[in-house]
């Protein structure tokens, strides 16, 4: 069975200023897996997950060329709009930033912004992403206290409920579980392989376990380059280049 193409990067180089961070990158990003992009810090990982939603934008001198086509639409057309493809985008940083009003309106908070007003509708999407996120037996008792009393790992989970109420098709997360203690972590993995059957999810990590863990695809990139890419089994279990072999080891780091 074809594997379907979610996002496809064609020729990517990014520039920040005068120096490279990312070299000439070509991927194909199947739909619906778990896609890790992993190798050393340094390396452009973060700027390649940023470069699917356009977040590098935010970042002063950039220079992009090539194409990251989305659903077939590339979205550095200049007469793209943006917001529209942020939307299809749900993203989760290495800290997890609620906002300061209740449990509740931080997952309320998308659809609202959207224009939903109905209170049923409103309280059915908020109860179904906390579910999703294994929030919900938690907090369902505090819905309307604040989200800042949260623990640092069910603001992560809060955080992954919010992206997903507005509805995205793909999941970006950027080192989630760093600031996270183990069980957290392992709350926050579960999550993703559940949410995996309904999402393309794309995840930064620097800890090769959590990679050989969740991954589908992998993409190990080393100074700005792609180095390999493939099925997860095929990266860690025979990978093809030397340099892959090494980072597996842990000869380079």
């Amino acid at each position: 069975m074809e594997q379907k193409t979610h996002i496809s990067v064609q020729n990517l180089s990014v520039f920040y200023g005068k120096e490279q961070v990312l070299k000439n990158i070509s991927i194909d990003i199947p739909d619906r897996k778990i896609i890790v992009i992993i190798g050393p810090s340094g390396c452009g990982k973060t700027t390649l997950l940023r470069s699917f939603n356009r977040l590098v934008d935010s970042a002063e001198n950039v220079k992009v060329t090539g194409k990251v086509l989305v659903d077939g639409e590339n979205i550095f057309d200049p007469k793209v709009d943006v917001t529209r493809i942020r939307k299809k985008m749900g993203l989760l940083s290495q800290h997890p930033y609620p906002l300061p009003m209740s449990i509740y309106d931080n997952v309320a908070y998308g659809p609202r912004i959207h224009g939903l007003k109905n209170k049923k509708k409103l309280d059915s999407i908020v109860e179904n992403y906390l579910k999703e996120c294994s929030l919900w037996d938690e907090v369902k008792d505090r819905l309307h206290s604040p989200a800042s009393g949260l623990s640092l790992g069910q603001q992560q989970r809060l955080c992954l409920a919010r992206g997903l109420a507005v509805e995205p098709q793909i999941i970006l997360a950027d080192e989630p579980t760093s600031a996270l203690d183990p069980k957290s972590s392992r709350r926050i993995e579960e999550s993703f392989l559940r949410l995996k059957e309904h999402y393309t999810i794309i995840i930064v990590t620097h800890i090769l376990r959590q990679a050989k863990r969740l991954a589908d695809y992998v993409v190990f990139l080393y100074l700005g380059e792609l180095i390999e890419h493939g099925p997860a089994n095929d990266v860690f279990e025979n990978p093809k280049q030397e340099m892959t072999k090494e980072y597996i080891k842990g000869i380079i780091s």
